[in-house]
């Protein structure tokens, strides 16, 4: 698939100088391991995802081939193959080559690409499960997000799984994130089954409570109206190529 219009061109480059700022001006190691926020989150996030997952009949992940879009250092693929997918047909995407490279550290077996996911370098059909863990909200441009979703459904296999973890508000602070709502999410999806469920703590008040008591920000987190993001699987339908 080809960019077709300046718009969608335009839309790359901003979001690789967003990428770049973010880059520059988080403090180091403000997302490590280290803290106790951080691994809340991971934690959380990971859980919802095994339910899900369990839910839809696909887990564990035994022999199955996933790729992430937007897959960063990796860190979700490590994740699947712990889950027991087959680490030599694991695949990412990003558009950031500095952390691609890191992914090819961290699984030399995997297909790691650098580029654009509106053009996604695999043939139809090619995996069980596709990912995305907060790509959708840092693009601005619907067209753009229309085509990632359509390259998503294309590589997924018939009856396949996109497993979808992203914002539903805008971010107050930063107009480059903008959250997707459950009918917004379902358009980019048409034909295929979606199922949502609202998830994560509200990122801000984790960040207060979490070093605090872990305990409180489970409780909070079971607030539906605390909570921040949408957890989904989307199924493609068995008799789509």
């Amino acid at each position: 698939m080809k960019l077709t219009s300046g718009a969608d061109i335009a839309e790359i480059n901003r979001i690789r100088a967003e990428q770049v700022r973010r880059a520059l001006e988080t403090p180091p190691g403000f997302y490590g391991w280290n803290h106790p926020v951080n691994q809340f989150f991971h934690c959380q996030v990971y859980r919802g995802c095994i339910a899900a997952l369990g839910r839809a009949n696909r887990f564990p992940l035994d022999g199955c081939s996933v790729a992430d879009v937007g897959c960063g250092t990796g860190t979700w693929l490590l994740e699947f193959a712990q889950w027991g997918a087959d680490p030599s047909r694991l695949a990412g995407i990003d558009l950031d080559e500095s952390r691609i490279s890191q992914a090819h550290r961290r699984l030399p077996g995997a297909d790691f690409h650098a580029g654009d996911a509106k053009r996604l370098p695999w043939p139809n059909s090619s995996f069980d499960l596709v990912s995305q863990f907060t790509l959708f909200t840092s693009i601005l441009e619907t067209s753009v997000k229309v085509r990632i979703a359509a390259e998503m459904v294309r590589v997924a296999k018939p009856g396949g799984l996109i497993l979808w973890y992203d914002f539903r508000f805008n971010n107050p602070r930063n107009p480059n994130v903008r959250g997707i709502e459950a009918g917004e999410i379902r358009s980019l999806f048409p034909g295929c089954s979606v199922r949502l469920e609202r998830v994560t703590l509200a990122p801000p008040l984790a960040r207060r409570v979490v070093p605090v008591s872990y305990i409180l920000a489970l409780l909070l987190e079971q607030v539906p109206f605390m909570r921040t993001h949408y957890l989904g699987v989307i199924r493609k339908p068995e008799s789509q190529p």
